[in-house]
């Protein structure tokens, strides 16, 4: 159902810390004209969790204005199954074309707890929806056997592989064949997963670089491996700064230098500063300065 890239946007905040619709839907738009193929709002990437429910559903409106025919998600991230379901419900009002759905974080989830949880905010919402699996960062690993019960659930399409295992690709694949579309959710492994069969790619370093990472997903679809090669070793060290505790401040960071942005964020996250920015600037300018000519396609 769904393929390609899908950037997962960060959310914008003026000084006033209000969300910044207009520096959005400018942000948004660079996507759309890079040629990614859908967007996903309010997740980890999106400051979800220091959102309020009405500024998401803004969020959601902002990108479908700007998405055209691309397929807009709303991530579902919430600490009850009750609150899960409803924020799925609000999306599917507010004209989500589909959900990213977490467990119910922090809570760490035995596996008879996570599928009814995923199932009931599925259900809730009526829509495709992709299971964010990760459990590197949030402590439930959605395994295979749990994916076994949830393939009987139509409305469960894809899932967002980023368990920093590139062997699941596999996995999934030789237990599930095409049943789900396999998006991996690690920046620095996006390549090589599209390599042993995703489907997609949820990606972080796009908001910051939309050509050069569609680039790679189309140069990749049309067999042209090496070359997407080339602009995959260029781009690690930028891919890099997602896999952190600090992806936020990274990726906004990026965004100030590729396109113009600001890297304000919602407290408590505060922006890089000191020697740590000072370290992640001279990444990226390093790549600046060497970015590559891109091939047509």
């Amino acid at each position: 159902m769904w393929q390609g890239i899908f950037p997962a946007v960060t959310t914008k905040f003026t000084a006033g810390d209000t969300l910044d619709i207009a520096e959005m839907e400018r942000c948004f738009a660079l996507q759309v004209e890079a040629g990614v193929d859908g967007l996903i709002v309010c997740g980890s990437l999106g400051e979800a969790m220091a959102l309020e429910p009405d500024e998401k559903i803004e969020i959601l409106k902002t990108a479908k204005r700007v998405a055209g025919r691309r397929p807009v998600l709303m991530t579902v991230c919430e600490s009850s199954t009750r609150r899960a379901a409803r924020a799925a419900e609000a999306a599917a009002a507010a004209g989500a074309d589909g959900l990213m759905v977490l467990p119910g974080v922090p809570y760490r989830s035995a596996p008879h707890e996570t599928v009814p949880h995923l199932l009931t905010v599925t259900r809730a919402a009526g829509l495709p929806v992709m299971i964010y699996n990760n459990p590197v960062a949030y402590g439930v690993d959605v395994t295979l056997d749990m994916f076994e019960m949830l393939a009987a659930e139509p409305l469960v399409v894809a899932m967002k592989e980023s368990t920093d295992d590139i062997r699941r690709v596999t996995d999934v694949i030789s237990c599930f064949g095409d049943r789900f579309d396999v998006f991996t959710g690690v920046d620095n492994l996006a390549l090589e997963s599209l390599m042993m069969g995703a489907t997609g790619w949820v990606a972080g370093l796009v908001v910051a670089f939309p050509r050069e990472t569609v680039a790679i997903w189309r140069l990749f679809r049309a067999g042209r491996i090496e070359e997407a090669r080339e602009i995959y070793r260029w781009f690690r060290p930028l891919l890099d700064l997602d896999v952190s505790t600090n992806l936020v401040q990274n990726i906004k960071r990026a965004e100030v230098h590729a396109i113009g942005s600001n890297d304000r964020c919602r407290a408590p996250r505060l922006p890089l500063a000191g020697p740590e920015a000072e370290r992640v600037d001279a990444i990226i300018k390093a790549a600046l300065g060497v970015r590559p000519a891109l091939p047509a396609i």
